[in-house]
């Protein structure tokens, strides 16, 4: 993971209490984030379109935020994504990630 940038306000709390289970966090999420084959960009994209696919809306806009201060995807790549989350996952999903992607280019 890049910087060590959790999204969950748990993290916190597990870095102070117990470190153990913060190191091992860290370390799962450079095991996922590794570059190999796909890059550090398209694996973001894709956490955009799982975050979106599960209408989670805390989620989405710190991934679509992070992608675009960190990585510059542009809104038209997210919207290539979330075309994907349409298919996949329906509307109610499509339209939620939408209507958070127009609040972060606000």
């Amino acid at each position: 993971m890049k910087d060590e940038v959790f999204f969950s306000k748990g993290m916190k709390h597990l870095k102070k209490d117990y470190p153990d289970l913060y190191e091992a966090s860290v370390a799962l999420n450079d095991a996922a984030y590794t570059g190999k084959v796909l890059d550090y960009k398209t694996q973001k994209l894709i956490a955009i379109g799982i975050t979106a696919a599960a209408s989670d809306d805390r989620a989405i806009k710190k991934q679509m935020i992070s992608g675009m201060q960190e990585l510059d995807i542009t809104p038209d790549e997210i919207v290539d994504v979330l075309r994907v989350v349409l298919l996949t996952a329906g509307k109610p999903a499509f339209t939620k990630a939408i209507k958070i992607l127009y609040e972060v280019k606000e």
